[in-house]
């Protein structure tokens, strides 16, 4: 059975097919309101259905409780702890009420509250702001991250916690030379469109919000989409096509960069990157408009705009901690073509000291696509079709090896992963799935051809993720790539199915009236061939280069409540055996490489200063300490910008090959030579996006040093016998630091 049949089955199966499910849905609710026969089938389909149903049920119920809260007040500020003991008893039968009968009403009961905390919030922040002075030349500090912080006992102290809320968010602007008058105006109309927009939540928001915490309390991958959810989801899919091609998401007050689109504006400007919160967003000509605490969907609808026309944003980039640390940048709002979202490839030509010229081909994979259209929709793309007529392009320009480029690639088909996985090696099991009851499957590669046997390196990050890690791990576990990258991959090691509540309800003759949304439901586990789990620990490099992301918390075990780690029986598979006598050696070779480069140690100075500040749950509240601080870091920024603009041309001939390329004699024009970029950017951190092409670019120094490790292997693949690389790598010349390769900026 394919996978993707068998993952697009089997979720209704489980839904529809259980007698003993339609009857509980029957049961007395039919007769119900229309929000809690919404309710009771979306427990009832999780408690039956999803991979964690064997969770006792006040297990269930107390991460129920605890999401539903963290939801409404994730950083701790509003609900007191006498709210906490107040709803306490719902923490052992919060999930039973709505399986019984779909009682929603601790939803509504809860959220009543929050919204009180939030106006008697909003009337004292107003009071300060129209009475209060506030001064910044003391040494006291703001916790900004309270996640995990008690909440406030009584009013008393709540209204501390909120007037030295209100004093950080001052200073910000502050720090951000603002006026005080435009200050006071500026957090003034914040505050307010954040209860005016609380205040104007229907029942179904509401009901979206505490279904979606009862998801979570299974695992955080399950989810419930209501309606407005739904629709909203699909506006902003279209909106990231035909605006700066970017998804995003509320995060504590902020809209946060989820995903850059690949080939979308901001993409290929270089000026964004996963994890930037926007604070602002002005057309040209026009004020900028505050958007921080705004809801999503208002704030998306003033990113978006129509073709041709530029947006100003104001960003904190993602390695700051502190959100004073500002910068606007501009993109064009733009259709994202279908063709900038397909594989690409790139030739490299390197020069050694001796005039020898390597030929070294990458391909950047940015998602397992499937199914969509082509060109004015007339054809079926396929990851796997348009990669193997890359790697033909390639050794048909006779290349030595190969680099596949999945640092950014969040996942995709599975059966994308499975054909793709079988280019590079004869059939055999690429994954197995496990159920709820334990039963195990194996998916294999059937085709015993294999496209491409020369040497093979996968690059790889903490975003790879999900079919990522499957093709990943398949091919490390056969011995037949060099895993190369951040220290671990994502670890998404879940399947997830959607299903779609109306047929369930229709089914079980649970009346309604709009559309109830959809469960996305996690229904098994991924193992890799030897038989362990992705989930948590992800894909282990074989070699570990220093990442622009190593310091901030992205992955499965960030999570809340992810699934533990397990294993099953190892896949009867080959063990090629191709890349782990060699890994010693590659791994020294590589740090003598990056002990000389100036790049990697701007990159591993940026990773430490951003795990103090992340590991430091407070930030000063002294103003002159927060410009000094704010100072050095322009400083700093300046002179890697100078330092860049001084670096010697590299000699590498690039040439960008798309999938009209590849289908051309030779090879198209090379791309501009990397030194010659200007580099603008105030956050040293490193873009793991493709370059746009016809453009000047700047080089990507974890690209580049994979390419060396790539010709390192080659060398050791076409002498087995040596065993170190010393003896060839040429000893570093003092220029190496001061005009090292340029990073992607």
């Amino acid at each position: 059975m394919k996978l993707k049949s068998f993952l697009g089955g089997l979720g209704l199966a489980l839904a529809l097919g259980s007698a003993a499910l339609t009857t509980r849905l029957h049961g007395n609710s039919a007769t119900g309101s229309e929000e809690a026969n919404i309710a009771k089938a979306t427990a009832l389909l999780l408690q039956n259905s999803s991979y964690s149903s064997h969770r006792e049920a006040r297990e269930v119920s107390g991460r129920f409780f605890d999401h539903y809260l963290d939801m409404l007040d994730g950083n701790h500020v509003y609900f007191l702890q006498s709210d906490i003991e107040e709803f306490a008893p719902y923490r052992t039968n919060l999930e039973a009420l709505a399986v019984k009968n779909g009682d929603t009403s601790p939803a509504h009961q809860i959220f009543s509250r929050f919204l009180q905390r939030l106006e008697q919030r909003v009337a004292y922040n107003k009071e300060l702001l129209e009475t209060a002075t506030f001064d910044f030349t003391g040494n006291d500090n703001y916790q900004w991250d309270r996640r995990k912080a008690l909440r406030p006992r009584d009013l008393a102290e709540a209204k501390q916690l909120w007037r030295q809320n209100l004093r950080y968010d001052y200073l910000q602007e502050k720090l951000a030379n603002r006026k005080p008058e435009e200050i006071v105006k500026t957090l003034s109309h914040r505050y307010e469109r954040t209860l005016h927009a609380a205040q104007q939540w229907k029942a179904d928001q509401v009901l979206e919000i505490y279904l979606t915490a009862l998801a979570h309390a299974y695992d955080p991958h399950s989810d419930y989409m209501g309606r407005r959810q739904t629709e909203d989801f699909a506006i902003a899919m279209n909106l990231s096509l035909m605006g700066i091609g970017a998804s995003l998401q509320a995060n504590d007050g902020y809209c946060k960069i989820r995903e850059l689109i690949p080939g979308g504006p901001a993409a290929r400007s270089k000026l964004l990157k996963v994890g930037d919160r926007i604070v602002a967003v002005a057309e040209d000509g026009k004020e900028p408009v505050d958007i921080v605490d705004m809801p999503l969907p208002e704030a998306v609808s003033l990113i978006r705009g129509a073709k041709g026309t530029v947006v100003h944003l104001t960003i904190v980039p993602s390695n700051s901690a502190d959100s004073s640390s500002r910068k606007t940048i501009s993109l064009m709002r733009e259709e994202v073509r279908l063709e900038d979202q397909e594989a690409k490839a790139r030739l490299v030509e390197m020069p050694d000291q001796d005039g020898r010229v390597s030929r070294l081909g990458t391909i950047d994979l940015p998602s397992f696509y499937s199914g969509f259209g082509g060109e004015h929709g007339s054809a079926q793309k396929s990851a796997t079709t348009d990669v193997a007529r890359l790697i033909e392009k390639l050794k048909a320009e006779r290349v030595q090896g190969i680099i596949l480029d999945i640092r950014r690639n969040g996942g995709g088909s599975l059966e994308e992963a499975i054909t793709l996985t079988g280019l590079f090696i004869k059939r055999g099991p690429v994954v197995q799935t496990k159920g709820p009851e334990g039963d195990v499957r194996v998916e294999s590669d059937p085709d015993p051809s294999v496209l491409y046997d020369g040497p093979l390196v996968v690059l790889t990050s903490r975003l790879s993720a999900s079919a990522s890690e499957i093709l990943a791990g398949a091919l490390q576990d056969y011995g037949r790539a060099l895993v190369v990258g951040d220290s671990s991959t994502f670890g998404k090691g879940t399947v997830q199915s959607l299903l779609p509540l109306a047929k369930v309800m229709t089914r079980a003759g649970l009346p309604f009236k709009a559309d109830p949304g959809e469960l996305k439901l996690t229904i098994r586990k991924f193992y890799r061939p030897d038989g362990s789990s992705t989930q948590l620990k992800g894909v282990a490099s074989d070699i570990v280069l220093p990442s622009p992301i190593e310091a901030l918390k992205v992955s499965e075990a960030e999570m809340c409540d992810p699934l533990p780690w397990d294993s099953v029986p190892q896949a009867r598979h080959d063990e090629l055996d191709r890349v782990t006598s060699y890994v010693a050696a590659l791994r020294e070779a590589s740090a003598q490489r990056m002990a000389t480069n100036q790049d990697f140690a701007w990159l591993r100075e940026d990773n430490d200063r951003v795990k103090a500040q992340l590991a430091d749950l407070v930030v000063s509240m002294n103003e002159k300490e927060r410009r000094q601080e704010k100072a050095e870091d322009d400083a700093r920024a300046e002179a890697r910008r100078k330092e860049r603009a001084n670096r010697q041309p590299q000699h590498e001939t690039q040439y960008e090959i798309t999938l009209k390329d590849a289908a051309q004699p030779g090879l198209p024009k090379p791309v501009s030579a990397p030194s010659t970029a200007k580099v603008d950017d105030d956050s040293d951190g490193e873009s793991l996006l493709p370059s746009p092409k016809g453009k000047d670019v700047i080089s990507d120094c974890v690209m580049e040093e994979a390419q060396h490790i790539l010709l390192d292997y080659i060398t050791l693949l076409n002498a087995p016998e040596k065993t170190t690389l010393a003896r060839r790598l040429p000893a570093p010349e003092p220029s190496d630091v001061s005009t090292p390769r340029t990073l992607n900026f």
